[in-house]
């Protein structure tokens, strides 16, 4: 039994051939709706899965010419996230035989193509999955500096291996261990969700967090891209809730804050606290916004506004956050850029044994941010912008 997915998202397809393959199904996948219609000519499938909402080709027209087809009567199902009525009539109208609304469940997708063309004969496959097939697809950049010891390898594969849609771009910034090795061995047999980017040279965080956004943002199937600690000082379940977020709302950019709050599981050295408090203060001066927490290492941003955000090298090494914010107040305005961010609470934030970060370094922030007061001072913010290629229109 054949079956033929065509979405755009390769992220999507890729969990759902996996199954259905090892459920005994040929199966076949096109991220290309334009050469969809070719390789159905030719692989001539019992079923077909389309989504609905991709560029240039509609899923609807793919429809259309495989109802006008040789095979017209060939089951066809719809994965996709849009749920307007109208879409879903039109989608009956011309023939579906079933419509499923992401996200679900993988085993959920695999009872559908079951009833509809039955199941091939596979012996000892009764393990059931546990995998949701999601709407949005996401990348998450991870800086990694020496981090051979201390890098949770489990942690990253079992998430992607249980969620889809997360395509992970591990940064190695130089590092004078063995990460790249580590890193490499990480991605083995998981090139399709993980990324190794290397940077010869160590060139800071900013740097190897702003190369990793710019390279992800590369990937036309992705939706929202992000960064996040390679100590995992926040969880990818953490992670997630800022994903959920963002993708339910029209916010730009979703911030983690380490606010401590009732049942949330936030702990800090209380030096560490102390200065981060008065830095804080600071950073509000200079942002004119009421953030809590600029330097949580855990940030989402919707893609039109990575070029934004990254486009140019930080001014400062560390705490370049603030000028991601700064950024967006210049090209968007102070009024638009507050209503593009989000800052949410996290439920769980640990300080990493083994930061890079001491105690002297952070007196330095202090000197960073009188810097970045003074290149993006307001009455030659616009001059800067346009040098820098961070203004729209001016």
């Amino acid at each position: 039994m054949k079956i033929l997915a065509i979405d755009d998202q390769q992220l999507v397809l890729l969990p759902i051939q996996k199954r259905l393959i090892e459920l005994g199904y040929d199966v076949k996948i096109e991220t290309d709706a334009n050469n969809s219609i070719s390789l159905y000519n030719s692989f001539k499938p019992d079923l077909v899965i389309v989504d609905i909402n991709m560029p240039k080709v509609s899923g609807l027209d793919i429809i259309k010419k495989i109802r006008n087809s040789k095979k017209a009567d060939t089951p066809i199902m719809v994965l996709s996230g849009n749920t307007k009525d109208d879409i879903i009539t039109e989608g009956f109208e011309l023939g579906i035989n079933d419509y499923m609304k992401k996200p679900l469940s993988l085993n959920e997708i695999c009872a559908r193509v079951k009833r509809l063309i039955g199941a091939p004969e596979v012996k000892n496959m009764t393990r059931k999955s546990d995998v949701m097939i999601q709407e949005r697809c996401v990348g998450v950049v991870i800086p990694c500096y020496n981090e051979e010891e201390r890098l949770l390898s489990r942690e990253f594969t079992d998430y992607i291996d249980k969620n889809s849609g997360y395509h992970l771009c591990f940064v190695n910034d130089g590092s004078k261990d063995k990460t790249l090795q580590v890193l490499k061995e990480l991605q083995k047999g998981r090139e399709d969700f993980i990324t190794v980017y290397d940077c010869e040279k160590n060139g800071g965080k900013a740097e190897a967090v702003r190369l990793g956004m710019l390279h992800m943002a590369k990937k036309e199937d992705l939706d929202y891209i992000g960064f996040l600690d390679a100590d995992l000082s926040t969880d990818l379940a953490d992670f997630d809730d800022l994903v959920k977020t963002i993708e339910s709302s029209e916010f730009k950019i979703v911030s983690g804050s380490r606010i401590a709050r009732m049942g949330a599981n936030i702990t800090k050295e209380s030096a560490r606290k102390i200065i981060s408090l008065t830095i804080n203060f600071i950073i509000r001066k200079i942002l004119k916004m009421d953030f809590k927490d600029t330097q949580c290492g855990a940030k989402i941003f919707h893609k039109d506004v990575i070029a934004i955000a990254f486009g140019k090298k930080f001014v400062t090494q560390w705490i370049f956050d603030v000028e991601i914010f700064k950024r967006m107040s210049i090209h968007f305005g102070l009024k638009q850029a507050k209503a593009m961010l989000c800052e949410q609470p996290l439920k769980r934030w640990i300080h990493a044994d083994g930061s890079k970060l001491s105690m002297k370094d952070s007196v330095k922030i202090v000197g960073q941010l009188a810097q970045i007061a003074w290149v993006y001072r307001g009455k030659k913010k616009r001059a800067y912008a346009i040098e820098n290629g961070i203004l729209g229109v001016v």
